[in-house]
């Protein structure tokens, strides 16, 4: 049957529709006989996400982003894509924003979710959520990191400027002529030190000797240590002690005033006889020595004795 040029026409329109619908398809990656369902996901920022973009679960392409706009006057994005329809999982589903490598590129990846809900039909809208990249990390730990920096420049900057305020041209020639000092002292302690360093070296058999006498004077000691502990050191510092407390005991009773020595030293009135008596020994003898014709008479020839006249300054009435 021949075909008329209508015909061949339209159908040659209709194959040209067909292949535009099917490059378009193609170009934004999706296929016009695929039955996968389709999911919407709002974000506050997309960073670069592309409409075209693979969409996965556990690593695994299973879709791909058809569109991104915005959402309303808030400034939101909507971005709508699509899941092959093979696996299911609950409403309460995540569409994670996350980085598909180091240097760049967003992609979305669905965290499942199987807590018994209902299952995610074709038109709902997961719950969104951003997983931060390693740029977005490092960021974040950097970003404190820098402040503080900033701040530690900031200080050094400030005390830098303060010390040289403080360093005027007076303090400058002071502190130079500190550190001339200090060098000088430094020579000293050198100069100080090598005559020191020869000092021991010309005195170093002195020195052996000195050392050698005490090594001596030490071992002597030591065996007359051992000499006096032989010799029974212990039992007479032992003996001595006992003589000690036997000396305080009585010397105790003596002030308490008990025994003889305790009765002198605190009777009074013994102490007065005693006095008494000591006074008139002494009368005694010295009138003796004064007086010996009272006391002793010697005739030779039998003289008859003389009576004793008792002498005017008699030296008991003096007392």
């Amino acid at each position: 049957m021949k075909l008329s040029r209508e015909v061949k026409t339209a159908i040659i329109v209709l194959i040209g529709i067909f292949l535009f619908i099917l490059g378009y398809s193609y170009l934004k990656s999706s296929s016009i006989f695929d039955d996968s369902k389709t999911f919407y996901a709002v974000y506050d920022h997309v960073g670069g996400l592309q409409a075209g973009t693979q969409v996965s679960i556990n690593g695994l392409t299973v879709g791909n982003i058809n569109s991104i706009k915005f959402k309303d006057t808030s400034g939101k994005l909507l971005v709508t894509f699509s899941v092959n329809s093979d696996f299911e999982f609950s409403k309460n589903s995540k569409a994670e924003l996350f980085d598909t490598g180091i240097i760049g590129g967003k992609g979305i990846q669905i965290i499942p979710v199987f807590d018994g809900a209902a299952i995610a039909q074709s038109g709902d809208t997961l719950v969104s959520s951003v997983k931060p990249g390693i740029t977005a990390l490092v960021q974040e730990k950097l970003t404190p990191l820098q402040m503080k920096v900033e701040g530690a420049v900031s200080n050094a900057d400030s005390l830098l400027m303060n010390f040289n305020t403080i360093l005027d041209d007076p303090t400058k020639r002071e502190l130079q002529e500190a550190i001339v000092g200090l060098n000088n002292l430094i020579q000293s302690f050198q100069t100080t030190s090598k005559a020191m360093n020869d000092l021991l070296e010309n005195n170093k058999q002195q020195l052996d000797n000195s050392i050698k006498n005490v090594n001596n004077m030490t071992e002597n000691f030591s065996k007359l240590s051992d000499s006096l502990a032989g010799a029974g050191l212990a039992s007479t510092m032992k003996n001595l002690q006992t003589t000690v407390t036997s000396l305080n005991s009585i010397l105790k009773k003596v002030e308490s005033g008990e025994g003889s020595l305790g009765k002198l030293t605190k009777d009074e009135e013994l102490y007065t006889n005693l006095a008494n008596a000591s006074r008139e020994l002494d009368l005694l003898l010295q009138d003796f020595r004064l007086n010996p014709k009272r006391y002793v008479n010697v005739s030779v020839f039998g003289k008859k004795q003389k009576d004793y006249t008792l002498p005017e300054n008699d030296p008991a009435d003096n007392q």
